[in-house]
């Protein structure tokens, strides 16, 4: 689903249910049911950040795109936190190993040292594709 942002902020819920096109109860449900959560003002007004924009395109698009129905919404929400939090900590592991591997090489080879640039770059951590059986 393209986005209907233009401008980073904080959305009121009336803003939001107009550029989604949807009613305001909607967004009430969404966070009843715990799939957003807007911050709110002293006044107890809910806004929305692009955060939770980006959030409520993914929740539409399983909602109007795919049909799934708000118990299902929440079980893919949960999962994808927690694929996010394991892709996290696997690139810390990975950025540990690299660290440890030039903090070796460097110790083990003084002259080399100057050679060893370390990389910037992310390592994304793919799994395998399983084998075809013919």
């Amino acid at each position: 689903m393209p986005t209907k942002r233009k401008s980073k902020g904080a959305y009121m819920i009336s803003a939001v249910a107009e550029m989604y096109e949807i009613h305001p109860q909607t967004l009430r449900l969404y966070e009843r049911e715990g799939l957003l959560k807007p911050s709110r003002t002293m006044g107890n007004t809910r806004l929305y950040t692009d955060e939770d924009l980006e959030r409520l395109e993914f929740i539409l698009n399983l909602a109007r795109d795919l049909g799934v129905n708000i118990a299902g919404i929440a079980i893919i929400l949960q999962m994808r936190e927690r694929m996010e939090e394991m892709n996290r900590q696997t690139q810390r592991f990975v950025d540990y190993v690299r660290s440890e591997m030039i903090g070796r090489m460097q110790q083990s080879y003084p002259a080399a040292g100057a050679a060893i640039v370390p990389m910037r770059r992310r390592t994304i951590v793919e799994a395998p594709e399983p084998e075809r059986q013919h």
